[in-house]
C-alpha cells in the first residue's frame, strides 16, 4: 500500500483552507483611508498584477474594481486583506464569515485578533505584520517598498522592517521568493500552519524564519521538522543576546528540528544566498559526513589565503587534493599556478578560474569550492564571470559535483559582474569571508538535517524505572506543603529511575550521625539536610573527609549550630552522612524550563566550577542514547572524559545513560520544574550522583514537552490464532535495523504491493523517515517478537495525518510467516482506534488493482473501495464517525 509522506487538507477551523490563504483565486480588500497602512496595501495590491480577481469592498481604490458590499460579489472571496480601525473589525469579520471567506491578512493594529478569529471561524495572519506576498500569483498584500520577484525562497517573519531589509537585499542579488508571510504578533495563524504549507510546496526550495514568539511549542517543532526533511530551513531570533540559557535552548530546539540557526543579519542573508541556490554534493563515507572540506581557488594569492583562513577559523577543513588530481590540474592550468589549497592562478588568468573550480568540484574529496576573483589589469572580468556562471550551473544541484560559491571582490568594476553571476543563479558574495560563510552554512545544514534523521543503534536503554516509588516521594513532599525536595529525597528520586547514587544514611542527631558513619565505613561526608538550603556549602553545611564517629559527631554539632545561626528560618530535617567518593570527573546534569520551548536538559562541567565556567550543552527531552551521546560531545568536558595526563579515560555510555534516565524522569513526571545533579562523578567504572536538588511546579501546573515523547502506554500483547504471541507497540528510531531486516524477508510481490515498485533495499534516509516519526502527526504500530538480535518485526501498520485536516492515510504489511494469524486485522484495529482518538473523520489508502488479498481485507473491515484516475490503483476509504 503506497503511503505519501505529505498530503493537503482542510484546517479544523470553520471552513478554513490553507489553499485559500496561500493560493487564493479571489481576493478582497477591506480598508479605511484613515488607517495609514491602507493606502500602501491598496497600491501594492493594484500594482502586483494578481492573476485572480481583486475587489475593493466599500471603499474605492485606484486600480481595483469596487463593490459596495461582500454580498455583491459573484462568488465568495478566498482571502480578505483587512486594514480597518479596531472598532470596525468585529462587524467586518462577521460579514466575511457570513460570505464564506475564512482567511484574512491583517497587517495593521487588531487588538484581540485571536478571540475575534475564534468567534467568527476565520484564520488570520497578523496583527502588526508585513502582510503577504505570493509573487508567483502576482499577489502583493504587504507593506513592502518594492515588489518581490518570483523565486524559490520563502520568508516567514515577525518583523516587517526585517522583511523589507531581506526583500531589498534580494532585489540586489536577483533572489526571488515563493512566499513572504508576515506573522507579526503571531496572534492567530502562525509559523506552524505556514510551515505545514511550505513542507509540501514544490515551489519552495529554502525557508527563512525570523522568530520572536512561538505560541505552540509542540506544533512549531513538529511543523519545522516536517519542512526541514525536504528543504533547508534557516532561523534567526533577534533580541536574545545575553540570555544564555534561553538562547542555548532555542538552538537545541532548532537542532532537533533540523533547522539551521544563524546569529545575525549578515549570516541570514549569506544563508539565503547559499541555500536558495545550492544543495550539498552527494558525498559518502565517514570523511564526507561533516560536509566541510573546502577547496579555494583564486586569481590572486592574498584573497585566496583570506578565504582559507576564514574556513579554518570557522571550523572547516581545507580539502586534501590527491596527487593524481594535482597532476590533472597542472596539465589543464597555465604555468605559474600555485599547487596547494588554496590554489592561486597567475595574474591575468582570471578567465581560467572557472576551469579550475570545475575540476575541483568534480573531486570526491571536495565538499564545496570557493572561487575568489579580484580585479586585475588587462583582464576581462565579464568574461571570467560568464565562464564561472557556466561552470557553477552544473554544481550544487544535489548531484555529484560539489557546489561552487563565488567571492567577487570590489565595487566599481565588480558590482555588475556580481549582478551577472547572481542573475545566473550563482551564490556570489563581495568578500572571501562571505563566500566561506556560505560554504559553512551548507555544511551545517547538511549536518543538522542528517542528525535529525540519524539512525540510532538497535540496542534500547531499558531503564525499568520504579515509577510508584518516585510518585510516592513526590506525593510525600507535597503533603508536607513543600515544592522543594531535600538532598536525600532528590537522590532517592533519581535512584528510583536507575541513576546510581552515593551510599548514604539520614541521621536525626549528631550521635545518630556517628553511628551512620560506622555502618558506612571509611571516610564520610557530612551534610546538613534541608530542602531550604540547596547551596549548603555557603552556610557551612558540608564537611569532607571525616574518618571516625567522634569526628562526625563533633562536626555535626558545630554544623547544626552554624547553620541555625546563618539561616534560622531554614527547616532542618537532620543530617545526611554519605560515603566519600573516590576520584573522577565532576559533571553536572540539569533539568530546567524555558518559557518558549518548555523542559530542557543541560550537561557540562560540574562541581563549584559549573557556576563560573560556561561549558554546558543543551537539548530537549525526550532523549535516547544517541542524542545523549551527541549532547555530551558538544561540551569541552567530553575531551576531559577521553583521558588527559594523569586522568584516566571515562567511558561515555554510563554518562549518556544517566542523561537518558533524567530525560525519562522528565517525561513521566511533568510536574518537575528543576532538577540539578551536581556533582555527577564519572570514573572508569561508571557514574554516581553525589548531590541533587529537585523543585516541583505548583499544584495543577505541568510542563509541556516541545517534542512528543514515545507513547509507551500504547504497548499491549497480541495472541495469534496459532498461539504465538507478539508485542504491539509504537515504532521507535532504534527499530531501523529491525525494520530493514523485516523488509528483506518480504517477497518481491509483497514489496511491490506495499511500495508500488520493486525496491531491493530500504535506503537509510527512508528508514530514518519510517522509524523516526513525529507521534503528533503519525503513528506506526509494529508487532515485534524477541530473537537473538533483539526485536524481530513481523508486522507494521501506519497512519499519517494530513496536516491541518481530519483525514489520514494508512498502510499495512505483515510478515509472510504471520499471514492468516489475525495479526493484520488486529494491527488495523489498533490503528483505527488511534485515529479516532486523534479526532479523525476518515482514513484512506491506495491499493494496487491487482492486489486482490488486500482489497478483500479492507472490504472485510468496512472500507469502501473505488477507482482513482490511475486505472492500476484503487482507493479504500473508511468513515470513522457516523
Amino acid at each position: 500500500m503506497a503511503l505519501p509522506l505529505t498530503a493537503s487538507g482542510r484546517n479544523l477551523a470553520k471552513g478554513f483552507r490553507d489553499t485559500a490563504l496561500f493560493n487564493p483565486q479571489r481576493v478582497v480588500l477591506l480598508a479605511d483611508p484613515s488607517v495609514p497602512a491602507a493606502a500602501i496595501l491598496a497600491r501594492n495590491l493594484a500594482a502586483g498584477g494578481f492573476r485572480g480577481t481583486l475587489h475593493a469592498v466599500g471603499q474605492g481604490w485606484d486600480g481595483m474594481a469596487g463593490v459596495a458590499a461582500l454580498d455583491a460579489l459573484e462568488a465568495p472571496p478566498d482571502l480578505a486583506v483587512v486594514a480597518l480601525p479596531p472598532e470596525r473589525l468585529d462587524a467586518a469579520f462577521a460579514a466575511l464569515s457570513a460570505s464564506g471567506c475564512f482567511a484574512a491578512v491583517v497587517p495593521t493594529a487588531a487588538p484581540g485578533l485571536r478571540e475575534l478569529c475564534a468567534r467568527h471561524g476565520i484564520r488570520a495572519l497578523g496583527e502588526h505584520s508585513f502582510g503577504l506576498c505570493l509573487p508567483g500569483l502576482g499577489l502583493n498584500a504587504s507593506l513592502a517598498h518594492l515588489a518581490p520577484r518570483p523565486g524559490k525562497l520563502a520568508l516567514l517573519g515577525q518583523s516587517a522592517a526585517l522583511a523589507r531589509a531581506v526583500l531589498d537585499w534580494a532585489e540586489g542579488e536577483s533572489v526571488g521568493f515563493s512566499l513572504i508571510a508576515g506573522i507579526g504578533t503571531n496572534a492567530d495563524y502562525g509559523f506552524s500552519g505556514a510551515l505545514d504549507w511550505l513542507a509540501r510546496d514544490a515551489a519552495t526550495s529554502a525557508i527563512l524564519l525570523d522568530l520572536r514568539r512561538i505560541k505552540d511549542r509542540r506544533r512549531f517543532i513538529s511543523a519545522a521538522r516536517a519542512a526541514a526533511r525536504t528543504r533547508p530551513v534557516v532561523a534567526i531570533r533577534p533580541g536574545h543576546a545575553g540570555r544564555d540559557t534561553a538562547d542555548a535552548v532555542l538552538g537545541a530546539a532548532l537542532r532537533r528540528a533540523g533547522v539551521l540557526r544563524v546569529q545575525g543579519l549578515d549570516d541570514l542573508l549569506a544563508a539565503a544566498e547559499t541555500l536558495a541556490r545550492l544543495r550539498p554534493a552527494a558525498r559518502y563515507g565517514p570523511d564526507a559526513a561533516r560536509g566541510d572540506r573546502i577547496a579555494v581557488v583564486s586569481n590572486g594569492q592574498g584573497p585566496g589565503q583570506m578565504a582559507a583562513d576564514a574556513a579554518l577559523r570557522g571550523g572547516a577543513r581545507l580539502a586534501e587534493i590527491p596527487e593524481a588530481a594535482r597532476t590533472v590540474l597542472s596539465i589543464a592550468l597555465p604555468e605559474g599556478w600555485s599547487g596547494g589549497n588554496p590554489f592561486a592562478l597567475p595574474m591575468g588568468q582570471g578567465h581560467r578560474l572557472a576551469e579550475a573550480a570545475s575540476l575541483l568540484s568534480a573531486l570526491p574529496e571536495v565538499d564545496s569550492v570557493v572561487a575568489v576573483h579580484a580585479p586585475a589589469p588587462e583582464e576581462d572580468g565579464a568574461l571570467a564571470a560568464e565562464a564561472l556562471a557556466a561552470a557553477a550551473a552544473g554544481s550544487g544541484r544535489g548531484g555529484k559535483a560539489a557546489p561552487i560559491l563565488a567571492a567577487w571582490l570590489g565595487a566599481g568594476t565588480a558590482r555588475p559582474h556580481r549582478q551577472l553571476l547572481a542573475g545566473r543563479g550563482v551564490a556570489v558574495f563581495g568578500t572571501p569571508e562571505g563566500a566561506v560563510r556560505g560554504a559553512l552554512h551548507l555544511a551545517q545544514d547538511r549536518r543538522n538535517r542528517a542528525a535529525a534523521a540519524e539512525l540510532p543503534p538497535r540496542d534500547v536503554l531499558e531503564s525499568a524505572p520504579d515509577r510508584p516509588r518516585a510518585a510516592a516521594i513526590l506525593a510525600a513532599v507535597r503533603s508536607d506543603g513543600r515544592l522543594a525536595l531535600d538532598e536525600e529525597e532528590s537522590l532517592s528520586l533519581l535512584y528510583a529511575y536507575g541513576l546510581p547514587t552515593i551510599a548514604r544514611r539520614v541521621a536525626a542527631s549528631p550521635a545518630e550521625a556517628a553511628r551512620a558513619a560506622y555502618h558506612l565505613g571509611g571516610p564520610v561526608v557530612l551534610k546538613v539536610l534541608s530542602a531550604d538550603l540547596p547551596a549548603k556549602t555557603e552556610v557551612g553545611g558540608v564537611v569532607l573527609g571525616l574518618r571516625d564517629g567522634a569526628a562526625v559527631e563533633a562536626a555535626a554539632a558545630r554544623m547544626l549550630e552554624a547553620v541555625r545561626a546563618a539561616r534560622p528560618e531554614a527547616r532542618l530535617r537532620g543530617l545526611l552522612v554519605q560515603a566519600q567518593a573516590g576520584r573522577g570527573e565532576e559533571l553536572r546534569l540539569r533539568l530546567g524550563d524555558d518559557p518558549m520551548f518548555g523542559p530542557w536538559i543541560g550537561f557540562g562541567r560540574g562541581g563549584t566550577a559549573a557556576a563560573i565556567e560556561a561549558d554546558e550543552a543543551h537539548d530537549l527531552p525526550p532523549l535516547n542514547r544517541t542524542l545523549a551521546l551527541a549532547l555530551v560531545q558538544r561540551t569541552r568536558a567530553a575531551r576531559l572524559l577521553q583521558g588527559w595526563r594523569d586522568r584516566p579515560t571515562v567511558p561515555l555510555d554510563p554518562v549518556a545513560e544517566a542523561i537518558v534516565r533524567l530525560s525519562q524522569l522528565a517525561v513521566d513526571f511533568p510536574e518537575l520544574l528543576r532538577v540539578t545533579v551536581n556533582p555527577l562523578l564519572a570514573a572508569p567504572d561508571g557514574v554516581v550522583a553525589l548531590d541533587a536538588f529537585v523543585t516541583l511546579r505548583p499544584a495543577g501546573e505541568i510542563g509541556t514537552l516541545a517534542i512528543a515523547p514515545y507513547p509507551a502506554q500504547l504497548s499491549a500483547n497480541f495472541l495469534a490464532r496459532d498461539g504465538r504471541e507478539a508485542l504491539i507497540r509504537a515504532i521507535r528510531p532504534e527499530d531501523a535495523e529491525a525494520l530493514s531486516a523485516a523488509f528483506r524477508r518480504l517477497s518481491p510481490e509483497d514489496v511491490r504491493y506495499r511500495f508500488f515498485n520493486r525496491l531491493r533495499e530500504l535506503p537509510p534516509a527512508q528508514l530514518a523517515r519510517l522509524t523516526g516519526i513525529d507521534y503528533d502527526r503519525e503513528m506506526a504500530f509494529v508487532a515485534s517478537i524477541p530473537d537473538e538480535a533483539g526485536d524481530r518485526i513481523v508486522g507494521v501498520a501506519r497512519l499519517v495525518l494530513a496536516a491541518g485536516s481530519e483525514e489520514g492515510e494508512f498502510a499495512i504489511i505483515v510478515d509472510p510467516g504471520w499471514k492468516g494469524t489475525g495479526l493484520g486485522t488486529h494491527l488495523m484495529g489498533r490503528l483505527l482506534d488511534w485515529g479516532r482518538a486523534q479526532g479523525l473523520r476518515r482514513v484512506s489508502g491506495q491499493v494496487l488493482a491487482d492486489n486482490a488479498p488486500m482489497l478483500a481485507f479492507v472490504r472485510r473491515l468496512g472500507f469502501a473501495v473505488g477507482r482513482t484516475e490511475d486505472a492500476e490503483v484503487m482507493e479504500a476509504r473508511l468513515d470513522l464517525r457516523p
